[in-house]
This record gives structure tokens, sequence and C-alpha cells, in this order.
């Protein structure tokens, strides 16, 4: 399963989720919860740590979801790296570096998994225990334990890690990415009701928050743990938003195929 819909950390007055939030982070996050990743990227002036970090997430994001803009990512991460000066930014742009070396890796664009494994591990020396950024850290360590280093163990073992803190720091689109995985786990493991279970919640946080760019991944999550009719019924909302936003995610495309163009089943 693709680590996606995962929230990078930042020190500026909320992500745009709340109403009490920065209206410039209302405005970025509602462009990039509709796929609009480089005009919430415009949004921002990367004169300063937190801006230029903020400003590279959305545009490593970009590439996760749509297969593209690489090099400007690699750009904006430069210039975050070039901006941080305490061990938390610093580490911040680490786990940054590292997240878009995972998505080049798993995407198959160019394998990257040692630079990936290396960059969490120096974020993880850099980001204390207890920090706002360490949770998403520890996702993302599980995402490589998971579909780089294929050990389930270790992968539940941090998305448990991440899961609290999520929760301790209340990051509800974070939240959301430990229960998908999480509930990828156990229906990998044959769990079907603790997956349905986990693949609900992370769609009902979604949902809550208008992140409609994450939301199509998790209706086809939870449509895998149901029965029919109700499987066809998330599998056709998820169509619906995934043409939507313009064929993205883009590696969603092979699980949307309608079924009288798909195979013939028995």
């Amino acid at each position: 399963m693709l680590g996606e819909g995962n929230v990078a950390h930042t020190a500026m007055s909320g992500d745009g989720t709340t109403a009490e939030d920065d209206p410039l982070q209302t405005a970025v996050w509602r462009l990039r919860s509709r796929a609009c990743w480089v005009d919430a990227a415009a949004l921002l002036t990367p004169a300063t740590p937190q801006a230029a970090l903020q400003r590279a997430s959305l545009l490593v994001e970009r590439c996760l979801y749509t297969e593209a803009g690489w090099e400007d990512a690699e750009d904006a991460l430069r210039t975050a790296e070039a901006l941080a000066h305490t061990d938390d930014e610093r580490g911040a742009a680490a786990c940054e570096r590292g997240y878009l070396a995972y998505a080049a890796t798993l995407l198959q664009v160019r394998d990257r998994a040692d630079e990936a494994r290396a960059a969490l591990g120096r974020a993880a020396a850099l980001i204390a225990p207890g920090a706002p950024g360490r949770p998403l850290l520890d996702f993302r360590r599980g995402l490589i334990a998971e579909n780089l280093t294929h050990s389930p163990q270790a992968a539940r073992a941090a998305y448990r890690r991440a899961h609290a803190g999520a929760t301790a720091h209340a990051d509800p689109l974070l939240l959301s990415a430990t229960w998908r995985h999480l509930a990828g786990l156990a229906l990998r493991e044959g769990e079907l009701t603790e997956a349905r279970h986990g693949f609900a919640e992370s769609l009902r946080i979604r949902e809550e928050l208008g992140y409609l760019v994450g939301t199509a991944p998790a209706l086809v999550s939870l449509a895998d743990t149901e029965t029919e009719p109700e499987a066809a019924r998330l599998r056709e909302e998820a169509r619906r938003l995934f043409r939507l936003l313009g064929g993205v995610p883009t590696w969603l495309a092979h699980r949307l195929v309608p079924p009288e163009e798909g195979a013939a089943t028995a």
C-alpha cells in the first residue's frame, strides 16, 4: 500500500483544517486537498525555514500522487535544507528528503532506497522523541519497513508509535494515514473486521477534513473489506472523485477500471 495522505509538521499557525487557522494556511489546505499542489506552493514564500519546508512538503506530496514534478520537489527541498538551522528544522528537512527518495523508489522512478533509509535515520537523530515532528517520522519509517524492507512487524510497530503520537499531537490527517496502514497490515493477515474498522476510520477522518485527494484511495481500501453491493458503491464513488481530480492519484487508475472493461470474472 502506498504511503499517501500524510501531513508534514510545520511551525505555522495551524494547517488550515480548522476554522481558527491562519487564512493563508486555510487557502493552502484547500488547494492541497484538491490536488493543486503547485498552486498551494505558490502561495508560500520560502523566506523562513518553516515556509520553505512546507513548500517542499507540498511538492514532494505532488510527486507521490502524480508521479511527476521531481525536479521542482528537489529544488524546493534544497532551499528548505539551506534555510534549516535548528535540529528540528534540519530533522524535518531530512524527513522530507527521505520521503522523496522513498517515493522515487516505490514508483520505480529510480532506486533511492539507501538514500531514503539514510535520510530518515538522520532525521531520527535530530528530532527528539516527543517532538511534534516525531510521529510523521515514525510513520515514514513504517512505510520503508513495509514497502521497501518488507518487514510487516517492524512496520506495525512504527505505525503504532506514529498513531499514538498523532493522537497526542492532535494531527488528524496523519491519524487517517496510520489507521489506513495498520488496517492494510490487518487485511494482509486476514483480520477482516480489524481492517474494515481501520479503513472506515481513515475514510471518516478524510471526509471530515475535506481531504478529497486522499478520499478515493480510502474508499477503494474500504471496498476491499466489504461485500456487494456496498463494495461496488464505494468503488463507484472513488471513480467519481478520481475523475473529478483529473486522474489523481495516478497509481489508483488500475484499481478503478469499471467491471465491464476489466478482465472477465467467474
